[in-house]
Formats: structure tokens, sequence, C-alpha cells
């Protein structure tokens, strides 16, 4: 992978900084190649990527630069392509999510998981050393009759240093529904697995079991209304849990209450407009993914129209609701046609929790101040950089204020919209405010 840098002029302090990725056409782009996770560690000084190939690609920080750039760290397979012959299935290598454990030593732990097999791995640096002296070297010519000499012991001089990778545990035949999240736990021991119906608890160390702490598979299976969407841990209660489903529900669960967390939960919903009910509702309504602020106050939570803000104490409504795609609304006919009305995006929080941000198709993602209500749209998109270069107005990274009914900002024509090019995962520095996204199989850096 290459790097290219820039930092196109712009109305607000976000620039662009960096760029991972192929510098050949679209054309070329095989779809192993195509991100599929993004992952700052804890620090913010590494961070981790996967893609549809099943490989994990690691950065670190570039300490001898100024900006908060980052270099490739090292690169491994994850996982392989498998063939379930029991179900006559196959089960893809796609990398579905990234998770890094909390460092306690000079190596790095991380949790990748495909479809149904969860992997630790163990990232370290290894020192290669090689024979420095012998008892006999070719070409010493060999003594006729034995002679008096010291012995020399072998000495081992340090040949090279590489970054190696090995995996420590592999978490396998838990989940019989394809997983769509993991979360480690603030207590550094155990972790979250959730598939469309049941959530494992694991702890790191055991891979032979887990415990199930989620189950909503009815007797019958056609009487199946929801699915679990996506999980995560509160980020220091080791309690606490939440999850989402395709109804468009949060629920806030404690382990602590009961061995099946799925009955006595808070649950957050907001009540649909009678005026916007449609075929569609139920689709559109579907959470895509969940994230705690750092202080697990709040939880931002992203469908496919909306970023819905909630405060843990308070479940009638949300504090704030974002209208992200509303300009979509009168063309959810086609873009369930294409597909696209079941892309899931993901959302984040800053470090700070005064920013949200997600993404959107056209490679734009969107960062909200939650102060200001006001709304910042960048581009992640190597077009548009180049014309920028070539003084075009056709870029669109734009700042705008709010409006009435909310942070709403100016929005493309639905006509003049990519769908083929989307942000779907994308990352936040825990401590700076630098994003990383990935477009297609690119990973753009912005920071502030």
């Amino acid at each position: 992978m290459q790097a290219s840098t820039g930092t196109p002029e712009n109305e607000h302090k976000w620039k662009f900084a960096q760029c991972f990725g192929d510098k050949g056409d679209s054309e070329d782009i095989t779809e192993a190649d195509i991100i599929s996770a993004v992952e700052f560690d804890h620090t913010g000084d590494y961070l981790a990527t996967g893609d549809k190939g099943g490989r994990v690609v690691l950065f670190e920080r570039n300490e001898s630069k100024k900006s908060c750039e980052y270099k490739f760290h090292t690169e491994f397979q994850s996982h392989e392509p498998e063939f379930d012959y029991l179900k006559s299935l196959e089960i893809e290598e796609k990398i579905n999510k990234i998770k890094w454990c909390r460092r306690t030593n000079a190596a790095h732990f991380l949790l990748t998981t495909n479809d149904k097999t969860i992997k630790l791995w163990k990232v370290f640096e290894r020192n290669l050393k090689v024979v420095q002296q012998m008892n006999l070297t070719d070409g010493e010519p060999k003594p006729v009759a034995p002679v008096a000499r010291p012995l020399t012991l072998p000495k081992l001089m340090h040949h090279d240093t590489i970054i190696a990778a090995i995996p420590r545990k592999t978490y396998a035949n838990a989940h019989a529904y394809h997983i769509n999240s993991i979360s480690v736990n603030s207590d550094g021991e155990t972790y979250i697995s959730a598939d469309d119906l049941r959530i494992n608890l694991w702890n790191l160390d055991i891979s032979e079991q887990s415990f199930n702490i989620v189950d909503i598979k009815p007797a019958n299976m056609e009487e199946l209304t929801e699915v679990i969407t996506a999980a995560e841990f509160h980020p220091w209660q080791c309690n606490l849990f939440m999850y989402s489903s395709s109804k468009g529900t949060i629920k806030l669960a404690d382990m602590r209450e009961s061995a099946l967390c799925d009955q006595n939960a808070k649950i957050f919903e907001s009540a649909e407009d009678p005026n916007n009910r449609s075929f569609f509702s139920e689709i559109i309504s579907s959470i895509s993914d969940v994230k705690f602020s750092a202080d697990g106050r709040y939880i931002l939570a992203r469908d496919y129209l909306t970023l819905k803000l909630w405060d843990i104490n308070m479940e009638k409504k949300p504090v704030q609701t974002i209208n992200i795609h509303d300009h979509l609304r009168s063309n959810l006919c086609d873009l369930y046609e294409n597909d696209c009305i079941f892309d899931k995006f993901e959302c984040n929080f800053s470090g700070d929790g005064k920013n949200l941000t997600t993404g959107s198709y056209s490679n734009n993602f969107y960062i909200y101040d939650r102060e200001t209500l006001s709304e910042i749209n960048l581009q992640a998109d190597k077009s548009a950089f180049k014309a920028k270069r070539l003084g075009s107005a056709k870029n669109k990274m734009t700042l705008a204020g709010p409006r009435n009914g909310g942070m709403k900002g100016r929005r493309d024509d639905a006509d003049s919209i990519d769908f083929n090019k989307k942000i779907l995962h994308a990352s936040w520095h825990p401590r700076e405010n630098t994003i990383a996204v990935a477009a297609t199989n690119n990973l753009f850096i912005f920071t502030e």
C-alpha cells in the first residue's frame, strides 16, 4: 500500500492528511481489496483495517512527522474462505469487525472476526539472530592427527527485527448465524460476540466455551419479527452492555440481574411519525450501528435515514435526531431495487464526545457539533482532491450551518449521488480530532 498526502484549503479547520491505497483505476479493484473494518487502538498510535479478502493491515503513528500521520506497520492473513459441509454453505473470509485489547506489555492483542469464527491475534517484534562463529568453518583444513584446540561455542548475532503476528486463540462453533459485532469488556478479561439472534459472553483465555446472555430466537422461526444488529459493552461499567435490533430499538442490559439479559433491560425506542409510514418503514428503522460515548452517558445510533443521540437516563425520546438521508425518502423504491436501502452505515463519537460522525454516498461523510448544531461535509475521494488542485468547483467539501428543525445541512440532489461510492466504515481517534475513513479500497486520514 502506498500513502499520498495533501492539504486542500477549506473554510473549516478539517483537512485531508493522508491516503493509503492502490493507485490503480477503480476498474482494477477486486472485491477482496474492499476495506470492511477500521479501528483505532485505545492510544490512537495504532490503526487497523480489515478487508473482504480476510487480510488485516496495521498502521503505526509516524513520530518523525509533526502532523498526525501513519505508516505501514505489518500485514497478515487473518481468515481464509471455508465451507460448512453440514449446511452446504460457503463462509466468506471477509473481516466483519476488529477490536483492540488494552495493551499490557510490548505486544498488541486484537480480535478479528468473519461471519463464524473469532480469532485473537498477538502482534509483536521478533528478533532474528544468525550463528556468528562455529568450531569449523567451510574451507578450513581438518587436522590429520588429534591436536589440542580450544572449543569455541557458537555465538548468535542480531540479524533483523520483524513484526510477527500469530493466532493465540480461535473461538469457533458458537454462532449459528453471522457474527455482526464483537466488543471487549472494560475488565480486560471478557468480550461479547453477537449474531442475528444471540449474544455470547467469552473469556479471552478460554476458547472452548462461551455463555449465552441474550437469546431472542423464537420457538417457531415463523414467528421471528426482529434480529440483533449490533452490540457493545459500556466503556467503564463491566456489567452493562447494549444491543440494537432491526425494529429500531436499543436495549441496555445488566449482567448482574439475570443469566439471560433480554428480559430486564432499558428500552430506547422513538415513536414513528404516522405521516412517514410506508412499506419501507421497517427496513429504514433498522439500526445498523450503536456506540457509547467515552463517558458512558450517551448512546449514538444510526439507521438508514437518521442519526440519533440518546441519554441513557432518558428512554422516552432521543436528545437529538439528525437527518442524514432525508432527501432520499422519495427514492426508497429505487434504493430497495438496487439493495442500497440495506447498506449498514457506522457511526462514531469523537474522543471528547462533543462531535459525531457518520458516512453517506458519493464518498461523503459528515461531522456534527453537538453544541453549535453545525455540520461539516467532507469527501473521501481521490478525484475530489485532483479536482481541487485543478481549481475545479466540483469539490463538495462544505460547511453547513444549522437550519430549521435541527441539524440539517445542504445535501446533493438524489440524481447526482454515486451510490457505488459509500462511506460505511470509519473510526475516530480516541484523543484527537482525527478520523480514519474507509472508501472502497482506500484508507483516508482526515485531521483538524
